[in-house]
């Protein structure tokens, strides 16, 4: 689990909307991203960002 201070401040870097924390994930449902946690390190890369899956597909 991420710290709230540190997801406070936390930022997605595609559209520097907020993010919160999902399922082991940073979310940005801003512009439907999300970016893998790591050893509680969240990986906040353009590189590593997926499009969050669509809730009605699964």
């Amino acid at each position: 689990m991420i710290d709230r201070k540190l997801l406070e401040i936390l930022a997605c870097p595609v559209c520097k909307g907020s993010v919160q924390e999902e399922d082991g994930w940073i979310l940005c449902k801003t512009c439907n991203k999300r970016y893998p946690i790591r050893d509680n390190i969240p990986i906040m890369l353009v590189e590593e960002a997926e499009d969050i899956p669509d809730q009605d597909a699964e």
